[in-house]
């Protein structure tokens, strides 16, 4: 490969590295760009509404836990609420539990 076409090749390589960038979007984009203030819960989701990667590598992203309450599953809820909500904010085995309703 001569000097110019290896040129090229790396601008070609490097203009396609920078375009994913831009056009991927992040995690951080998909929550508003504000996590501030959150925590990621983990067994607190319903089946679909996940907000990333599974911890036990099941799926890679966003809406595809199929099972509700999974452990491995987690999404961003406001700091000091996951307890109280029935998950953990580490990845663990089973479901998370729903906090019983007072009151009726």
């Amino acid at each position: 490969m001569s000097e110019l076409n290896l040129k090229a090749f790396a601008a070609a390589v490097a203009g396609a590295v920078a375009v994913a960038s831009f056009a991927a979007p992040s995690f951080a984009q998909g929550m508003g760009g504000d996590t501030k203030g959150k925590e990621k819960c983990y067994g607190v989701s319903k089946a679909g509404e996940n907000q990333c990667a599974a911890a036990n590598g099941a799926h890679s992203c966003q809406a595809q836990s199929k099972v509700d309450m999974d452990g491995n599953e987690w999404k961003y809820v406001e700091a000091g609420s996951c307890a109280k909500m029935g998950g953990k904010t580490q990845a663990f085995q089973g479901k998370g539990m729903m906090p019983e309703k007072k009151g009726g």
